[in-house]
């Protein structure tokens, strides 16, 4: 773990306060899938096993968003392979953040990883994800653009969309976080349950739920992830259909933070302690 410490970003709001036992039993990953059919079985055959070999107690929660392929025929064929394999149907309305919301009230852990079904993140992560929230930590947030993270064939346009995009959300809310954007997050089931209501429909959701974590109050850190571009199937996100909905929920947010006077930040005190020098 010391490579991971080393890179960690510390979040400097949280101070070294003893805090009752913290340890978790269960980790639930939840995965939205639309059309996957070409890769959702190595995927979850994937995660499985790094996770079972990790001996990190699990189960996969794997939504399916109104596919119109073979993705939840082959979901339901994976449950004899796969025990820990939870399929859900997400019978609509749809979208990501429906998807991902409907996969949070199936799940049964008390914490939480968000990847997507595209193989596009990497199992050993999720198992840095549960380690790290083990520490005592509220939030995980994984970051492609810091020492020891990285991407692989990130398309040069998104690249550049992806960076501004980050930097403006880093500006308004003073925070060193550069990776907000990223769906690839882990939570405690306290903090999924202190971010309601969950307003995104859509891939808004990937910049609501860290946010919202943030401004309420809750713990957080920062470790280096990898990404790699699909290498199958088409990508869900369409940047010129996301612009105002991105902008509106980081702007309800900001009024949030701003103006709410508190009123829903989290009532315990307790912290996590902060990262290692």
């Amino acid at each position: 773990m010391s490579s991971v410490s080393d890179s960690r970003l510390r979040n400097p709001d949280c101070d070294d306060v003893n805090v009752p036992d913290r340890s978790l039993r269960l980790l639930s990953v939840v995965i939205p899938a639309r059309d996957e059919e070409g890769c959702i079985a190595s995927t979850l055959e994937h995660l499985h096993l790094e996770l079972k070999m990790q001996a990190v107690t699990h189960e996969i929660v794997v939504v399916d968003d109104g596919s119109m392929d073979r993705t939840w025929s082959i979901l339901e064929g994976l449950r004899a392979s796969i025990p820990p394999l939870v399929p859900v149907r997400n019978e609509g309305p749809h979208g990501f953040g429906r998807a991902i919301q409907r996969g949070l009230v199936a799940a049964s852990g008390d914490a939480v990883v968000i990847m997507m079904a595209d193989a596009s993140d990497d199992a050993r992560d999720v198992v840095r994800y549960w380690r790290t929230l083990n520490e005592g930590y509220d939030c995980v947030f994984g970051s492609r653009f810091i020492k020891g993270g990285g991407t692989i064939d990130y398309p040069p346009v998104k690249w550049a969309l992806n960076r501004m995009a980050n930097l403006f959300i880093r500006l308004l809310f003073g925070i060193r976080l550069n990776d907000t954007t990223n769906a690839f997050k882990a939570y405690r089931k306290t903090v999924i349950d202190g971010c309601q209501p969950i307003l995104s429909p859509h891939f808004n959701l990937t910049v609501e739920l860290p946010l919202k974590a943030i401004v309420r109050g809750y713990s957080w850190t920062v470790i280096p992830i990898t990404w790699r571009n699909r290498r199958t199937g088409i990508a869900k996100l369409k940047i010129r259909e996301m612009g105002s909905r991105y902008f509106f929920i980081v702007a309800y947010v900001w009024l949030e933070k701003y103006f709410s006077r508190g009123d829903y930040r989290r009532q315990d005190q307790g912290r996590a302690p902060p990262a290692p020098a």
